[in-house]
């Protein structure tokens, strides 16, 4: 089952040098707690994470990757600390996969559903080949907020609405990061079926890929959302500007924390009520009649 639309990522991963025929990619591994943490340890010692080409994969602790200068300390880079504390989650987002560069962080997820907890979440700076429905191609700047996470479900008809559910979590995310933060409102829609639109420009795309496996639906769910890069159209920081210069702007860690927060929520909700315990709020946010 293929729900896609015109997002920014996918394949994988990290080239070393153009010309140059080996391939490599470094993987910092993350928990939110010590069952977490302990997670990332065994996968790191049974060297299980791969990818489908002949990448070679390079796996890091946090605590090693800053030994290894992979973590970067400036206002740019993404914030380990900063991202856990935001994550008040049972499920999502509390197991991280962060990577300076991929070509997609789908694949990463997708490529070793059955190794990694569910919930699972795959950051990374920059991507370098973007897919959509209409198999473009392009590159995911720095700024960009770029993520995909992993989701099993049993009943295929409630797989087709989880795109839905996503797009509402990621519009209900900003504004609830404007509410936490005292940040003038951020009026962002969706168009249908799963793209993300601030004054009628396209600043973010969602990507659902599922398959059938053990009478179970393996889902992976990848996000774009432009945060902090002013191209390919526009950011949230830079409509943030125009409305209030002094005001503090957008982290991407932030939004990622209360996007989990509130799709675990609206997830939770569809599983036990149907999507029209939602459907009002879907509405809501649309740009259609």
């Amino acid at each position: 089952i293929y729900l896609c639309s015109n997002t920014f990522f996918v394949r994988s991963i990290d080239l070393a040098m153009d010309g140059d025929a080996s391939c490599s990619c470094s993987m910092v591994l993350c928990g939110k707690s010590s069952v977490e943490t302990e997670i990332a340890t065994r996968l790191k010692k049974e060297k299980v994470l791969e990818l489908e080409d002949d990448t070679k994969v390079s796996v890091f602790l946090e605590s090693e990757a800053e030994a290894e200068a992979l973590l970067v300390k400036d206002d740019n880079s993404f914030d380990f600390s900063l991202f856990m504390d935001s994550i008040s989650t049972d499920r999502f987002g509390r197991f991280l996969i962060w990577s300076p560069r991929l070509s997609s962080t789908h694949d990463v997820v997708s490529h070793n559903f059955c190794e990694l907890p569910i919930g699972t979440v795959c950051v990374t700076e920059t991507q370098f080949k973007g897919r959509g429905r209409s198999k473009n191609v392009w590159e995911s700047p720095k700024g960009c907020l770029m993520f995909s996470f992993t989701l099993e479900m049993e009943d295929g008809t409630v797989v087709l609405l989880v795109q839905y559910v996503v797009s509402i979590a990621v519009t209900e995310a900003v504004k609830s990061v404007c509410d936490k933060k005292g940040l003038p409102y951020i009026d962002v829609k969706i168009k249908w079926p799963n793209d993300i639109y601030l004054n009628g420009l396209k600043i973010g795309g969602i990507l659902c890929i599922s398959t059938y496996r053990s009478n179970k639906f393996n889902v992976s769910i990848g996000i774009g959302l432009n945060v902090d890069n002013d191209q390919p159209t526009i950011c949230l920081n830079a409509v943030l500007r125009d409305l209030s210069p002094t005001s503090d702007l957008f982290k991407r860690e932030e939004i990622l924390g209360a996007f989990f927060h509130k799709f675990e929520a609206f997830f939770d909700l569809l599983m036990k009520r149907g999507f029209k315990s939602l459907e009002q709020l879907y509405y809501r946010t649309w740009l259609h009649s």
